[in-house]
């Protein structure tokens, strides 16, 4: 058998079908892409500017293409549209929405999420379950049509 007959097409999904879930901080919503089997998700991350993402480390590496607005760093940079970040496991950081517009990106997030407390403590944490979890609960509340989103 090629390389070619072994690949398997993974189905489409139009992203205006898919909702903008909001998160429990005002002025941040998600619209999941994909779930990753149990390894991480991709999704479409919105901010008002002045929207805090709060300290946090990533047990997985995490790619973010940024696609509209600013984001500030905690490291001081700035950055916009076109703008790249590859954030290592282990990494913690934490930046907030500035600017005029809505921060839009696309996220590609491996492993779990871990927000962190100011002594360090781990206080909430964002995953793959939780994310699928979030976008099947929303979907039934509003009478959404639920995608199937898992690859495995």
């Amino acid at each position: 058998m090629n390389a070619r007959a072994m690949v398997v097409p993974v189905p489409g999904v139009a992203t205006e079908a898919l909702p903008w879930i909001p998160a429990a901080t005002p002025g941040k919503w998600a619209r999941p892409l994909r779930f990753l089997g149990d390894r991480g998700f991709v999704e479409l991350l919105r901010m008002t500017p002045g929207t805090v993402m709060p300290l946090h480390r990533h047990t997985g590496e995490v790619h973010v293409y940024q696609l509209a607005g600013q984001r500030h760093l905690g490291s001081g940079e700035v950055l916009g549209p076109g703008d790249y970040v590859y954030e290592p496991a282990g990494n913690v950081d934490w930046w907030e929405a500035v600017g005029e517009e809505d921060l839009l990106a696309l996220a590609v997030v491996i492993g779990t999420v871990e927000f962190l407390g100011p002594g360090g403590e781990v206080c909430g944490r964002a995953d793959v379950h939780g994310q699928r979890a979030d976008y099947v609960r929303h979907c039934r509340a509003h009478r959404l049509p639920l995608h199937d989103l898992t690859v495995p």
